[in-house]
């Protein structure tokens, strides 16, 4: 069954939750499930089922916020990659994939996600959008592991909406970012108290370390991602760089 044989019911406007701890529930003919945002896993399941509530009801925009700006750097850097490799890190079901290969093209795009659900549901959904779908843990990859990526030289890295809330934590980003050749094109959206003061995710010490010695921001702009389930508005910061040639 897909999304259009289900009802789906979101909170009152009134009942305002983190947005880590966001829900809505699905009713069926015989069911009433309740399911949380961020349990990706149990979204995948229901074919058109985030798409409805992410993008269409909670009217996301982050894929084409974040691949635009790429694209903008992109053109004005005339010694940019003519041949890029890109790796779609948190790449869920590939809607992001999906939107970088419509509006910016590459030569080389591979998927990467830590749940099973979330290649089962690219395959599903989105057949043919990638070279290649890995499931793993960058936390701790093995050495098998990275030797595979490490295979396709990517000069592109792409991470929209899996920061942060327990999705990809700070030690699995510096790893994808290690993994990418140097001067490589990086796209990425972070949520706007991820980059603040009174942060206790890690992301904004890691962030600021990484800026002029291992990154370079080419490009930081601050909008809505999407609303929450009460209605509100969600900032996130869209981010654009790339990695600083290491000397030899």
């Amino acid at each position: 069954m897909g999304f259009y044989e289900y009802k789906i019911e979101f909170p009152s406007l009134e009942f305002r939750v983190d947005q880590g701890e966001e829900w809505v529930i699905v009713h069926s003919e015989d069911s009433a499930k309740k399911i949380f945002l961020h349990d990706y896993a149990r979204f995948y399941e229901i074919p058109g089922l985030y798409e409805e509530v992410i993008y269409k009801r909670l009217k996301c925009i982050s894929p084409q916020m974040i691949c635009s700006l790429l694209k903008k750097e992109l053109q004005k850097n005339e010694e940019g990659p003519q041949n890029l490799r890109a790796l779609d890190f948190g790449a869920g079901n590939g809607i992001v994939g999906e939107y970088l290969k419509q509006k910016i093209g590459c030569d080389v795009l591979v998927g990467l996600d830590i749940i099973p659900e979330a290649f089962d549901a690219a395959q599903r959904d989105r057949p043919g959008i990638y070279d290649d779908y890995y499931v793993m843990d960058l936390s701790q990859p093995t050495k098998s592991e990275e030797k595979k990526l490490g295979m396709w030289n990517f000069n592109v890295l792409l991470t929209i909406g899996a920061l942060g809330f327990n999705d990809i934590p700070t030690r699995a980003f510096i790893n994808a970012l290690n993994m990418i050749e140097d001067d490589a094109w990086v796209a990425f959206n972070i949520k706007d108290k991820f980059l603040s003061k009174n942060d206790d995710s890690g992301f904004n010490e890691m962030l600021y370390s990484m800026v002029g010695d291992s990154f370079r921001v080419l490009k930081i702009d601050r909008y809505c991602h999407r609303l929450s389930t009460s209605g509100e508005p969600l900032y996130y910061y869209a981010i654009v760089g790339k990695t600083v040639k290491k000397p030899k």
